[in-house]
């Protein structure tokens, strides 16, 4: 039976092995949401499935290109359509999971047209400013403290000589998907703290520092693909910057952080979804796969 979900949550909240356990019972097929896992060689800091897991069940979403290589959302609503194809095909329950929401949101909102940053001098207040005057609509749904969103605003606005608000819902394309069943594994924060602990010691014993070696020593350094948490602090400790100590306490403590902010953008994103612990949501998935078999 062809049917689609997403399971969210934090990083290191248990999402992969839940949908490893169901994909096995259903013969289900996994597409990962992770803006990581993409990459081929970036393999223990990006958590990424075993070669047996990934010879388990059928994986959309790993090892498509290598690190110095551009991926864009683009790319992966490419990938999730493939993806939905295979699993229509063997009539199978398609799980789309992972921890770069971004994307699903992305899917479930509609593409807005790519507008590069432009350089200014303003601050934040004084591109408020503009905004209430110009976009008041805008400025009611965001902070003037919320640079990102800001500068996108002012760089669509110098850009096209529209009202951004405007423009982007004129030239946003329609949603890649129209209604998804949306699973989130919700983790008790001083349980996670410890299972990221965990996890982070994993990495270690796996080989991580020989990975972030060979990783830096083949590509070049800059890379965005190689600025992600657990790769920079490598970075600083191969440049005698911080201690092994050091290193390991602050990849850790930017993973926790780095959960606070997924959680955070789940939150307000996905309104529409059903959050458990993990056991709890696992008989619920269960049951929804029951109820669509019927």
């Amino acid at each position: 039976m062809f049917v689609e979900f997403a399971i969210i949550g934090t990083t290191a909240s248990g999402k992969s092995n839940l949908a490893l356990e169901i994909a096995q019972k259903y013969n289900g097929i996994i597409l990962s949401l992770d803006s990581l896992s993409v990459y081929k060689e970036i393999d223990i800091v990006s958590a990424k499935p075993s070669k047996n897991e990934l010879s388990l069940v059928r994986h959309f979403g790993i090892n498509l290109i290598y690190p110095n290589k551009h991926f864009s959302v683009g790319n992966f609503i490419k990938e999730y359509r493939q993806a939905k194809e295979h699993a229509k095909k063997l009539n199978v329950p398609l799980i789309i999971t992972g921890g770069s929401s971004f994307y699903l949101k992305t899917m479930l909102s509609g593409l807005s047209p790519k507008i590069d940053n432009v350089k200014t001098d303003l601050k934040n207040d004084e591109i408020y400013e503009i905004i209430k005057d110009i976009d008041p609509q805008f400025a009611l749904k965001y902070s003037q403290n919320d640079s990102y969103r800001l500068l996108k605003w002012y760089s669509i606005y110098k850009t096209t000589n529209q009202i951004p608000t405007k423009f982007l819902k004129e030239n946003t394309s329609k949603p890649t998907i129209n209604h998804l069943k949306i699973f989130e594994i919700k983790t008790d924060k001083e349980i996670l703290r410890e299972k990221i602990k965990a996890r982070t010691k994993k990495m270690f014993e796996a080989g991580l520092l020989d990975e972030a070696k060979y990783l830096f020593s083949k590509y070049d350094n800059s890379l965005k693909a190689l600025n992600c948490i657990g790769l920079k602090e490598c970075k600083d400790y191969f440049d005698n910057k911080i201690s092994k100590n050091e290193l390991v306490d602050l990849i850790t403590i930017h993973t926790v952080q780095l959960a606070k902010r997924q959680r955070t953008f789940n939150k307000s994103k996905f309104k529409d979804k059903i959050s458990l612990d993990i056991e709890s949501l696992k008989v619920a998935i269960e049951d929804f796969l029951t109820f669509n078999n019927h």
